[in-house]
């Protein structure tokens, strides 16, 4: 969750990032026998875009928040998974999962922690909206991290529908938050 003129000044940026987390979702729930190459390079394409994403937000709030750390924490530790997984398109699954579960959960922190500290006035639809972002990020990750490996087709729809539905609320809650 943004303040207001952070959210006013990257509107487009962070819009854009929802919309990368619903295509992502979309290509996830409708095409649930893609091959792992193709899951890494949608998951490794949409990190990226968040991880640039975050850090353009964190820097942009740096005088006016005084945890704009945090999104752009978040943000670096994003693109170094996107890295990772372009530079090593051979991993293994295990440390597919694990790498996927583990930017779930950071990211479901960072955004309940983040909209859990924004006080600002008008913001209560914005901030209960990225709390839910937030608390689903954290769910879907754990899910993740804990489901049977050879449940590869479930593992893609938990992470598409999570995107989609993810997606979709950080759009609404950059809405609200412009109002």
């Amino acid at each position: 969750m943004y303040t207001k003129a952070v959210a006013k000044d990257m509107w487009w940026v962070l819009v854009l990032g929802g919309v990368a987390t619903v295509i992502f979702g979309v290509a996830a729930v409708f095409w649930p026998g893609l091959t792992l190459l193709t899951l890494l390079y949608l998951f490794s394409t949409y990190v990226l875009a968040s991880g640039i994403v975050n850090v353009m937000a964190g820097i942009d709030a740096i005088n006016q928040m005084d945890w704009w750390f945090l999104p752009a924490l978040l943000g670096a530790f994003e693109l170094g998974v996107g890295v990772y997984l372009l530079r090593h398109t051979t991993v293994q699954f295990s440390t597919f999962v694990l790498l996927i579960g583990f930017s779930l959960i950071a990211r479901g922190v960072v955004e309940a922690v983040t909209s859990y500290f924004t006080n600002e006035r008008g913001q209560a639809k914005a901030k209960v909206l990225s709390y839910v972002v937030g608390l689903a990020g954290l769910v879907a990750g754990i899910v993740i991290l804990f489901a049977k490996q050879s449940d590869g087709v479930s593992f893609v729809w938990i992470l598409g529908l999570y995107a989609l539905v993810v997606g979709t609320l950080q759009i609404a809650a950059i809405g609200e938050t412009i109002k």
